[in-house]
């Protein structure tokens, strides 16, 4: 009997590559490979990477330079790099790093088997077109295996709004929707594997606007329907940009129960001169009237956000404007990161903010932001929250799991609960979780 190969994938950045990370899995499964944790143990290792961080393509040059030496142990393992820095860096990945046999890039995943194949008879494989043929068609789903209660389903891709320090318009291509049947078809295959909770992704996934038979949909529309499926309990969204937050969206956090009152609407800075620089196309003033009117509709919701420090031109005052923004809306949980130039987007172009104000700036910002964040989850304690235990938690019969409002949160019970959604009553705050007992 043939020995099966054994697959490592390491992934980096957001949701969508863990989304896109287990679709190549299973895609692999059906080829043969089972899945390892081990690379030491692997024949295929795929790293499958984000361009969003600073200096992201070094770092994956720096992770292939210490998988290299695996090869000398497996003469048949092969490497191969994924995702978005795939995409940016193409035939320069394997020039820098001749041990990679594989470069596929994020709209090519279905072709993984296939290149895999190729590669195994001695090709160098690169494919980092745009195809026409839509990927999900062609990617399978793999067996009715139990999964864990909470899941990503990826419902758009790519980016129309081409913000000045933003590579994705160019990793990830322009905004594409998938079919709503092909989604709901996809939601009911997850619930039959055991799904409570799906989050629903896209680079700007309020911008969905999917084909139906009547017509496309709008995101709004989606969740409604996804919210009459039997077994699904909770439905969430992430990321949103505030200019496609349409009144039908708004309003569904106030109608659909099952729509979760946590949003994260970046921001990116508080200075409307620096957000045109960013091609933001909203100001201050729009934003917060946003933030208004969704939480006339849900006054409990929990804001999430994303802010950049140190844009090029930004000034003392533009940064005083941004942390005017903050005290305002109060955020439950925010991300916040010093500007790094991204080779070919229209800001790489510009002079820099010097580094120390960049650091400067940031920990000022983010002194406010984690004090907030530290209000929000100590005015949870002594509230009753609805929990979706997910897995173990670190300590003898104790489980963790997911209050509405996305706080992680830890309870003494036996593992018969995961998959479950009970009330909970929290005792305590701790930095980045809540700890309550059953009700």
């Amino acid at each position: 009997m043939t020995k099966p190969r054994k697959l490592f994938v390491k992934t980096y950045g957001c949701q969508m590559n863990v989304y896109d990370s287990e679709r190549m899995s299973t895609a692999l499964g059906v080829s043969g490979y089972q899945a390892t944790d081990r690379p030491e143990d692997a024949d295929l290792i795929l790293l499958n990477t984000c361009h969003i961080r600073e200096k992201a393509a070094e770092k994956v040059y720096s992770e292939l330079g210490r998988l290299k030496p695996l090869k000398l142990g497996n003469p048949d393992l092969m490497i191969g790099v994924t995702g978005c820095v795939a995409q940016a860096e193409g035939a320069e990945i394997m020039r820098r790093q001749p041990a990679v046999d594989i470069v596929v890039g994020p709209q090519a995943y279905h072709r993984l088997p296939e290149m895999e194949r190729h590669a195994r008879q001695g090709a160098k494989m690169i494919d980092t077109d745009f195809p026409d043929e839509d990927k999900f068609d062609h990617l399978p789903r793999g067996p009715k295996m139990r999964r864990a209660p909470a899941a990503f389903l990826t419902v758009q891709e790519g980016c129309d709004k081409f913000c000045a320090f933003c590579v994705v318009p160019y990793t990830r291509g322009s905004e594409a929707s998938r079919p709503a049947a092909r989604i709901l078809d996809e939601a009911r295959d997850l619930l039959e594997r055991g799904v409570r909770e799906i989050t629903l992704l896209g680079q700007n996934v309020n911008a969905y606007h999917g084909h139906s038979g009547d017509g496309d949909w709008s995101l709004a529309r989606l969740i409604r329907e996804l919210a009459k499926l039997d077994g699904l309990e909770r439905i969430r969204f992430t990321t949103s940009h505030p200019n496609d937050m349409q009144e039908d969206l708004i309003t569904a956090f106030g109608e659909v129960d099952k729509l979760m009152p946590y949003l994260h609407l970046p921001v990116q800075s508080g200075s409307d001169r620096i957000l045109k620089a960013m091609n933001r196309r909203h100001t201050a003033e729009n934003y917060l009237k946003l933030v208004d009117r969704i939480r006339a509709q849900r006054p409990d919701l929990m804001l999430s956000g994303d802010f950049i420090v140190g844009f090029p031109g930004e000034t003392e005052a533009d940064f005083q404007a941004t942390l005017e923004l903050v005290e305002t809306v109060r955020y439950g949980q925010a991300y916040s990161f010093k500007y790094s130039a991204r080779p070919g987007t229209p800001a790489a172009e510009r002079a820099e903010v010097p580094a120390v104000d960049k650091t400067d700036r940031l920990a000022r910002l983010q002194t406010l932001l984690t004090a907030q964040q530290k209000e929000a989850q100590n005015a949870m304690v002594g509230r009753q929250v609805k929990v979706l235990f997910e897995k173990a938690g670190r300590r003898q019969g104790q489980l963790v799991g997911k209050s509405e409002y996305l706080h992680a949160v830890h309870v003494s019970c036996g593992p018969s609960r995961i998959g479950e959604v009970l009330p909970v009553r929290i005792t305590s705050s701790a930095v980045n979780s809540l700890s309550g007992e059953l009700v």
